[in-house]
């Protein structure tokens, strides 16, 4: 069984909603990412979501893309963030997911993509980019590594086929547009996640928007996960990484 379904089964006998925490790796830098990530797991984050950096990223708000750009300006490879979590994943059980483009993957190689993150221990894929009708090119993957799929609002009539052949959980995009502090929500969630429902029965987590304690107390008694980036991000950039800060969000996003 994989880390990330062993965790949302565990989440569920508490009664619990999943916290997912995003950091773009080598922002500031690599050192420091893997110190952020000890940090968040201390902090009560259940599963991290890490973003390899890329220098035209579709998905993402002005707050992630000026993160990839610090990252790639200092020269982070995407060997170097495979090594953090090899070293990572020598005192760290926590399920850790890649946000990767599919850009990245095709020029350095899927099937080395592929093993790395088996050997390092990466246990989800989500990949923004990748289009439904090309998804065979990723497919299939080792059991131990999820492919998770992202649904908008206005997917509708593809719900269906773009959660079959996957696992892990399913990202449900909150809104249209692309990652960052929301301060409303302007569809209403409950029914659409209870449309995509209706498709899979993987937990579902929501994400885009949400930055504070009051946002997560909304989505945790409909969904099975809330992601958590920008508002995290936002802080790495404004205090260069500072551990304590980070902490603290977390800590308060999770409410301990």
């Amino acid at each position: 069984m994989s880390r990330i379904k062993t965790c949302f089964e565990k989440l569920k006998k508490e009664n619990k909603t999943a916290l997912i925490t995003y950091l773009t790796a080598g922002d500031p830098n690599i050192e420091q990412t893997e110190n952020l990530i000890y940090a968040k797991a201390k902090a009560g984050a259940d599963i991290i979501e890490i973003g390899i950096p890329f220098s035209d990223p579709p998905a993402d708000g002005p707050v992630i893309q000026r993160a990839a750009k610090r990252a790639l300006d200092n020269g982070v490879k995407v060997d170097d963030i495979f090594n953090m979590v090899k070293n990572i994943r020598k005192t760290l059980d926590i399920p850790l997911v890649f946000l990767v483009y599919y850009n990245i993957i095709f020029s350095y190689g899927k099937d080395k993509f592929i093993k790395n993150c088996e050997e390092v221990g990466i246990d989800g894929l989500i990949i923004p980019d990748l289009p439904l009708e090309e998804r065979d090119e990723i497919l299939p993957l080792p059991e131990t590594l999820d492919l998770i799929p992202l649904v908008a609002p206005n997917s509708k009539d593809r719900i269906g086929k773009i959660v079959e052949n996957t696992s892990g959980f399913v990202y449900c995009v909150s809104s249209m547009g692309v990652t960052g502090v929301r301060d409303n929500f302007e569809i209403n969630i409950e029914n659409y996640l209870n449309e995509v429902r209706k498709y899979t029965d993987l937990p579902l987590a929501i994400g885009f928007g949400i930055s504070k304690r009051s946002d997560v107390e909304k989505f945790e008694k409909i969904a099975d996960g809330v992601i958590v980036g920008s508002a995290i991000v936002k802080i790495i950039e404004e205090t260069n990484g500072d551990i304590e800060k980070v902490s603290q969000k977390v800590k308060e996003l999770k409410n301990l």
